[in-house]
């Protein structure tokens, strides 16, 4: 390859990162506004469902222990329950914990890396 062929590639290269600027810059306004609102939603169904999750479990034990209120066993059942809650505490910290965080600008990401693609082929 030619010196001349070279500096007219990179000119070209050049050109296609100046043009995709303006794009990245309406991605990034789009991306938070997006991530915002997907966020939202899915914070407003984690508490509804974790509120109602709470009262119907909680209704449900005062039910157990009242079951067994003046019976023989009514301490084991008391203690049970509570066991059952730090069973299943410690259950959901351990999925907590074992998640993926979300993904914020992917859409941004995937773009960079389709022209980081498109900019290695040309320079091929």
């Amino acid at each position: 390859m030619s010196a001349q062929s070279k500096i007219t590639q990179w000119r070209n290269v050049g050109r296609f990162c100046a043009r995709r600027v303006d794009d990245y810059g309406e991605l990034f306004r789009i991306e938070p506004a997006e991530t915002k609102t997907r966020v939202l939603h899915e914070v407003i169904a984690l508490v509804a469902l974790a509120v109602g999750a709470l009262f119907t479990l909680s209704f449900l034990c005062i039910a157990i222990i009242a079951s067994a209120w003046g019976a023989p066993y009514f301490l084991i059942v008391v203690w049970g329950v509570a066991a059952t809650w730090l069973v299943v505490t410690i259950a959901a910290f351990f999925v907590l914990r074992a998640q993926r965080p979300g993904q914020s600008f992917q859409t941004l990401q995937r773009e960079l890396q389709r022209d980081v693609e498109s900019v290695k082929e040309a320079i091929k």
